[in-house]
C-alpha cells in the first residue's frame, strides 16, 4: 500500500501568534524585512537580497514589466512570466533595466515641422504636457526644444502654426549630461526652478526627462531594489522546455535571476535545467526551482544546484491542482517541514538555500506566520494581480471595480511547457480557473499598508527581524471556535471594510 503519513495537512488559517516581551527599541519603526533571496555559506552574505520579502507570481495577469519596476521601487522582486515568446520576455526584461527613477523616456515627441494641432492631439492621446521636439521625432533623437503648456494658447494660436515658431529652442535650455545621477539632476532643477531637466548625451540626443513632480516620489521609495549601476532588479520564468533557447536571450537583456515554472518541481526534468544553466553560464548565474512540499523534494532540488527552492503545491487561489489530482498539502505543514529540511542542509553542508512559499496566503497575517514558519520570502499572484500595475483590465463587474487573474494552468494561459510531463503539449484538463480579483488601487499604497501591519505583529511578538521571527516566534495551533472569537461577533458592523490581503 501507499506510504501513508500520518500528520495533519494544516493551512495557515489554524494558527495564531503568540505575544512576546515588546521593548522599547522593538517598535514597527525600527523592525527590518531585509531577506535573502539566493543560496550562500554560512559566514557570508547572500550575493542578492530582498529589502522587503515578497516577489510577485509568475503569471500572465501578474507579472510584467510595469508590476518588476514597481515592485522593485518599492524593495520587492518580480518574476516576468514565461508563457510568452522568448523576445517579448526579454524586452520586458531589458525594460526594467533600462529603467531609472526619476529618469523618464519621453514617450511624446514631435519634430519643429509639426503643429499645434499635433501638440494638442498628442497631448490628449498620451496625457503628457512635456514634449520633446527632436529632430526626427524620436524620443532619442537630437534635441532641438520643448514644448509646455505655457508656450501656447489653444484659444487664440492658429492649430496650423508651426511647432518650430512657438517651442522653447534648445539654446534657452538648461539641460543634464547622460550619465548624471538623480540628486545631481534634482540640484538643477531646485537651483534653476525649472519644472523638468532634459538629460541629453554629447551628440545633443535626448535620453531622458527629469521632472520636478517626481522628486518626492523618489525620496518616498528608501527601499528600492537596484545593481551596482542602479539598475533595478528583476527576475523571468522559465520552463523545462525550451530553456537552452530563452535563458540566453534573458541574460543577454540583463536578467538578475530566473526561476523554474512548473505546477510540481521533484523531477529530473527541473534538475536537468539546473545543471544545464549551471554548467554553460556558470554559478554566478541565479535559478530557484520548485514547487515542492517535503523534506525529498527540497533536497533533491538543493543538491541540483537551486538557488533557492519554492514550497507548495495547489494553495493558490486560482490553483485547482488538489481538486483535479489529489496531489499537494496544506501549505503550512509543507513549510514547516520544508523549512527545517532547510536547516539541516545548511548544518550538514554549510550553505544555507532560502525557501519561498508560494501560496496559501488569504489574510495578511498569514504572510507573518509564513514568515515565523520558516519561509525566507513569499511569492503571491492575487495580492499583486489587484493593483494598477498588473497587466489585466480593471472591469465593471455587478457594480465594482475588479481586475482580470487567471492561473498558468488554465486554459486562457495555454502554459503547458510548465507542466514537466515530457512532451504533451495539449493537456485535457485545467489545473488553473479565470476570475476576477477587487480592484485596490496603486502598488505602493497597499504595500505600505500590508508591510505596517506585518511591523506591528512582529513588534508584539518582540523581534527586530525576520530571522528574529523564525528562531523566537511561537505559534498556536486554535480551534475553529477559535477563529470565530478572533473577528467581530455579536455585534452588527456599520462598515463593511474588507481585511483580505
Amino acid at each position: 500500500m501507499a506510504k501513508y503519513l500520518e500528520d495533519i495537512s494544516r493551512t495557515f488559517s489554524e494558527y495564531l501568534l503568540i505575544p512576546g516581551l515588546t521593548t522599547h527599541e522593538c517598535s514597527p519603526s525600527n523592525i527590518l524585512l531585509k531577506a535573502p533571496l539566493v543560496k550562500f555559506r554560512k559566514g557570508e552574505q547572500a550575493p542578492i537580497s530582498l529589502n522587503v520579502p515578497f516577489v510577485s507570481a509568475i503569471m500572465q495577469s501578474v507579472s510584467d514589466h510595469n508590476m518588476a519596476i514597481a515592485l522593485a521601487r518599492n524593495g520587492g522582486l518580480s518574476f516576468i512570466f514565461g508563457s510568452q515568446a522568448i523576445e517579448s520576455q526579454a524586452e520586458m526584461v531589458r525594460k526594467v533595466k533600462t529603467y531609472k527613477a526619476g529618469f523618464v523616456v519621453s514617450n511624446a515627441n514631435l519634430t519643429p515641422d509639426h503643429t499645434l494641432r499635433n501638440v494638442i492631439e498628442l497631448k490628449e492621446r498620451s496625457g503628457h504636457g512635456t514634449i520633446g521636439i527632436t529632430e526626427d521625432g524620436t524620443s532619442q533623437g537630437k534635441l532641438l526644444g520643448i514644448v509646455t503648456g505655457r508656450d501656447y494658447r489653444v484659444t487664440r494660436d492658429d492649430p496650423d502654426k508651426k511647432v518650430k515658431e512657438f517651442m522653447t529652442p534648445f539654446s534657452k535650455l538648461i539641460t543634464g549630461e547622460f550619465g548624471i545621477s538623480i540628486t545631481e539632476a534634482n540640484d538643477i532643477i531646485w537651483e534653476h526652478k525649472l519644472n523638468c531637466l532634459p538629460i541629453i548625451d554629447k551628440e545633443q540626443n535626448l535620453k531622458y526627462f527629469v521632472f520636478r513632480k517626481d522628486y518626492e516620489n523618489h525620496k518616498e521609495n528608501p527601499n528600492e531594489l537596484s545593481d551596482d549601476n542602479m539598475k533595478l532588479l528583476v527576475g523571468a520564468g522559465i520552463n523545462t522546455r525550451d530553456y537552452k533557447e530563452r535563458v540566453p536571450r534573458l541574460l543577454e537583456a540583463g536578467v538578475d535571476i530566473m526561476c523554474i515554472d512548473s505546477s510540481d518541481g521533484f523531477s529530473e526534468y527541473q534538475k536537468d535545467t539546473l545543471h544545464y544553466i549551471k554548467s554553460a553560464f556558470g554559478e554566478h548565474v541565479k535559478v530557484g526551482a520548485g514547487n515542492v512540499v517535503d523534506r525529498d523534494g527540497f533536497i533533491y532540488l538543493a543538491e541540483a544546484g537551486a538557488d533557492f527552492v519554492k514550497v507548495g503545491v495547489g494553495g493558490g487561489s486560482i490553483c485547482i491542482t488538489r481538486e483535479q489530482k489529489g496531489i499537494g498539502r496544506g501549505q503550512a505543514t509543507a513549510l514547516i517541514e520544508v523549512a527545517a529540511a532547510r536547516d539541516e542542509y545548511f548544518e550538514k553542508t554549510g550553505i544555507y538555500v532560502p525557501i519561498c512559499s508560494d501560496g496559501g496566503i488569504v489574510q495578511d497575517y498569514h504572510m507573518v506566520l509564513a514568515l515565523a514558519m520558516g519561509a525566507d520570502f513569499l511569492m503571491m499572484g492575487r495580492y499583486f494581480a489587484r493593483f494598477d500595475e498588473s497587466p489585466t483590465r480593471k472591469l465593471m463587474v455587478n457594480g465594482n471595480y475588479m481586475k482580470e487573474y487567471w492561473g498558468e494552468g488554465s486554459n486562457r494561459a495555454r502554459n503547458w511547457q510548465r507542466y514537466d510531463m515530457g512532451g504533451s503539449e495539449n493537456l485535457k484538463f485545467e489545473e488553473g480557473v479565470d476570475s476576477f480579483v477587487p480592484y485596490a488601487g496603486k502598488l505602493k499604497d497597499n504595500l505600505n499598508i500590508t508591510l505596517g501591519k506585518i511591523k506591528s505583529t512582529m513588534s508584539s511578538c518582540g523581534v527586530m527581524d525576520l530571522n528574529d521571527l523564525k528562531r523566537n516566534a511561537k505559534i498556536t495551533l486554535v480551534s475553529s471556535t477559535s477563529i470565530i472569537e478572533g473577528g467581530a461577533h455579536d455585534v452588527v458592523v456599520k462598515d463593511n471594510r474588507s481585511t483580505n490581503g
